[in-house]
């Protein structure tokens, strides 16, 4: 039988096997609902916290962030937000609330993730490492800004972006998790402006807060440019 003709119950079990090593001989329908529970409520404490602690030990740097953001997009600037995997669609968020808010003028912003062709063909032609330097080198200039989020801080990639946003003299926001990894050095050596960090080993508690942090970063931005009509930039592409 194909892997098509298989049962959601076979095709799951195939996918992840380990889930079935671990299922306790006494489990029943009732206990397997009080333990979703438990972890659901669990997870949710936890995230609560971190936010919190985040929003707590973050506040005056993204708002000194929010108003250099501001500075640059009242001046013509653009945002260029990029990241892998998870961190891609958080990229393509990103761009996403600045571009088409749901209140407030629309700023100029671009995700670096959502042109296949063009991450598709860096990656084949020339190496994943370069997959968004390339495009800040083509696109980039003094004033724009370069936001890029990695779960880790190791992405080479994300890396490398930061190196090339830095030297086309462009505001640097990085957000990342755990100890910061990479970007850490970066923000020492003055490549990145600013860098947000999340404490935890958690992937997944990590991209929460970072959603949390973006979308205060957007708001703060916002309010930084207050209601005057927003210069209209160049076309990025």
């Amino acid at each position: 039988m194909s892997t098509l003709d298989e049962t959601p119950a076979e095709g799951t079990r195939g996918l992840y096997p380990f889930l079935d090593e671990y299922e306790p001989p006494d489990r029943t329908p009732d206990t397997a609902e009080t333990e979703a529970r438990r972890s659901a409520v669990e997870k949710t404490g936890e995230i609560v916290r971190l936010r919190r602690w985040v929003g707590e030990e973050s506040a005056a740097e993204l708002a000194a962030c929010a108003g250099q953001m501001a500075a640059r997009f009242a001046s013509g600037g653009r945002l260029f937000s990029f990241g892998n995997g998870g961190s891609s669609t958080d990229a393509q968020e990103v761009a996403d609330a600045f571009l088409h808010p749901h209140r407030g003028p629309a700023l100029p912003a671009l995700s670096l993730t959502g042109d296949v062709a063009v991450v598709t063909a860096l990656s084949n032609d020339v190496g994943f490492e370069v997959v968004f330097s390339r495009q800040l080198a083509a696109l980039g200039r003094p004033g724009d800004i370069a936001v890029g989020l990695s779960t880790s801080g190791g992405s080479a990639n994300v890396v490398r972006a930061f190196e090339e946003a830095a030297r086309r003299d462009m505001l640097t926001v990085g957000l990342a998790g755990g100890g910061g990894g990479r970007l850490t050095e970066l923000s020492e050596l003055g490549v990145l402006a600013h860098l947000f960090v999340v404490p935890s080993s958690s992937v997944h508690r990590i991209q929460e807060a970072q959603t949390t942090l973006y979308h205060v970063l957007w708001e703060l931005t916002r309010h930084a440019l207050g209601p005057a009509p927003i210069p209209r930039a160049h076309d990025p592409g």
